[in-house]
């Protein structure tokens, strides 16, 4: 529910609210290494969706090997500083996955040390605090600055600074060698003797020099500190998006939310989704009424009233609740006589929403989870299909669930597979999921699955790559390119459904955390390992999830072994089409021969994916 503005304007003043319209390509978060925590660089590596520990080893820290760090000290991580939340605010968004025992307060002082507050991480996510489930996704948003022309033209570099006990701005101030008039500048309303809270210091960048103001950054006060409420951002949002759709229904006007297939140039220019405002809506008067962007149209989705939705989930009562990811919750209802899941989705995810309805309405495959409506009332609501059977990571990990047969695990595979050949080759423009993973692939009562939330979706050229973009996706899934810098094509679409592979060969985390192990492993190494020794075939038995004791023909695993292989090749040039994946899979259930890696590729099921076509 909603906040009224003037309890907004009471619980956060006017110093605490600030716009952008731009963000900047650098900015730098203050790490520190709190003595009582044994950290590890790759660690840390991990809360910033960073690729590897050798990420930190830049000019902005002092070391030189991914081995010794010193508690008592601060890291200097950079990233990117974006306009988010409609251009409420300044800051960069991370996943973070949960462990046992996590609480928005312990993920806010000790995971991230103090860059982000329990407040914020509350609001930005919808678990509720006492209930944080392990093995999910936070957002976890770190505020940043860009600079203000107002304050000064000199400096354009800043670092997100959270103070320790004994600091106060006056000491930070001397500290870094700036005056403190001009550190209180760009951080109004903060108590210059408080103890506590962010600041945003100038500070030099690789070279040593402090870098000027971009003419091109929108500039933002040092007002939007990390303690802004996402509710705001929420109410900003809800109020634009309520006064577009009432105005339309009160005038009975055609809603146009989707993009036409009848002019795919205007939709990859016009609404890539990294270039759609993060408010998802681009308001345009035209003879004094609100119109729609051009292009969209909603011809083959229902838009439901939030009353309805309400009746039907028994007003969204925890009873109908079916499961919960990074954009919200998921309830089940039976609507018009169908049974559905409805994602209940944060006013600050309108992006999302909108990719999804873009994708599910132009694109219909019996491996993709079917669109059945949408509603924009007080919220966000996507309505999909119901899929009774859960998710392949609640089947493979999930203790309610029985093991999957390996039978079964290869149909899985091959239907995931089809579904994503369905959006890299038949469809104009090709669509990019950006997420997959084994908890976005849904399995229905016979065990066949289909690939869902579309919400990070990205258009591109058939055959092309966009240009480089904002990361987003999860950790653990992202192929090198796409994580290092950006780069988006299909192919980092294959490399996570190579993950996913060897998530059904294992059942292990694309991330492999153990409490007696200080170093995660990533998936992909774990197997790359085994393919290598001399006796693969044996290696890889021995990572064959043991809930299937002997149940599982070892070639066919070892076969499925080798292709996911070649989906997680380093080089996206090497990895196979989907379409040569189907293929592979699709001979991989009809066929008993034994392959090694030469005869796999000599293979002619397997030609194209030698040559990566």
């Amino acid at each position: 529910m909603l906040l009224p503005l003037s309890l907004f304007l009471l619980l956060f003043p006017a110093g605490a609210l600030s716009s952008c319209s731009g963000g900047c390509s650098l900015a730098v978060a203050s790490y520190y290494l709190s003595p009582n925590l044994n950290l590890t660089l790759t660690y840390i590596a991990t809360l910033f969706n960073l690729p590897s520990a050798s990420s930190l080893l830049t000019p902005f820290n002092n070391l030189t090997s991914a081995d010794v760090i010193f508690a008592g000290t601060r890291l200097n991580v950079t990233f990117p500083c974006d306009c988010l939340g409609g251009g409420s605010f300044l800051g960069q968004t991370f996943a973070y996955r949960t462990v046992k025992s996590d609480t928005y307060s312990l993920v806010a002082s000790q995971r991230y040390a103090d860059l982000t507050t329990a407040d914020f991480l509350a609001f930005q996510n919808s678990y509720a605090a006492e209930r944080i489930p392990t093995g999910v996704d936070l957002n976890v948003t770190v505020n940043c600055s860009c600079g203000d022309r107002a304050v000064s033209e000199d400096y354009g570099l800043f670092e997100t600074y959270p103070l320790r006990e004994g600091e106060t701005l006056a000491s930070v101030a001397k500290a870094y060698g700036v005056p403190q008039n001009l550190l209180e500048g760009y951080n109004p309303g903060v108590n210059v003797s408080s103890e506590k809270g962010i600041l945003f210091v100038p500070t030099k960048d690789q070279t040593g020099s402090y870098r000027p103001l971009n003419s091109r950054t929108g500039g933002i006060s040092g007002g939007a500190i990390a303690g802004i409420s996402v509710a705001v951002i929420i109410f900003l949002l809800g109020l634009v998006i309520s006064v577009y759709f009432g105005v339309y229904k009160r005038k009975k006007a055609r809603t146009s939310l989707l993009p036409s297939a009848s002019d795919d140039r205007a939709i990859l220019r016009s609404h890539d989704m990294d270039s759609v405002p993060s408010n998802g809506l681009e308001l345009t008067p035209q003879a004094g009424n609100v119109s729609a962007p051009a292009g969209f149209t909603v011809d083959k989705s229902v838009e439901f009233s939030y009353e309805e939705l309400s009746k039907a989930t028994n007003d969204f009562s925890m009873a109908n609740k079916i499961g919960e990811g990074g954009f919200g919750a998921v309830y089940y209802a039976e609507l018009r006589g169908e049974r559905a899941a409805i994602k209940k989705m944060d006013m600050q995810a309108s992006r999302e929403f909108l990719a999804e309805l873009k994708v599910l309405t132009h694109v219909h495959h019996l491996n993709l989870v079917r669109l059945i409506g949408y509603c924009t009332e007080r919220s966000l609501f996507v309505v999909y299909e119901f899929i009774d059977n859960g998710n392949l990571s609640q089947h493979l990990r999930g203790s309610d669930w029985d093991p999957l047969e390996w039978s079964s695990r290869v149909q899985i595979a091959l239907d995931s597979a089809r579904g994503l050949e369905y959006i890299h080759e038949h469809t104009v423009p090709v669509y990019i999921h950006r997420d997959i993973k084994s908890a976005n692939i849904l399995i229905d009562k016979k065990f066949r699955a289909k690939v869902a939330d579309f919400g990070l979706t990205k258009l591109t050229q058939a055959g092309g790559m966009t240009q480089p973009t904002r990361l987003v996706g999860t950790f653990g899934y992202m192929s090198p390119e796409y994580a290092q810098y950006g780069d988006v094509s299909p192919k980092i679409d294959v490399y996570a459904f190579g993950v996913v592979l060897f998530e059904l060969i294992s059942a292990k985390e694309a991330i492999i955390k153990e409490e007696s192990v200080p170093e995660s492993t990533g998936l992909v190494a774990l197997f790359e390992g085994a393919l290598n020794q001399t006796d693969p075939k044996e290696s890889v038995r021995k990572l064959v999830d043991p809930r299937l004791g002997e149940n599982f023909p070892i070639d066919s695993v070892h076969k499925l072994a080798l292709l996911a292989k070649a989906c997680t090749q380093e080089n996206p040039q090497l990895r196979p089409s989907m379409r040569s994946i189907v293929v592979a899979l699709m001979t991989l259930s009809s066929t008993t021969e034994d392959w090694d890696l030469g005869s796999f590729y000599e293979n002619q099921a397997m030609v194209n994916l030698a040559s990566g076509r």
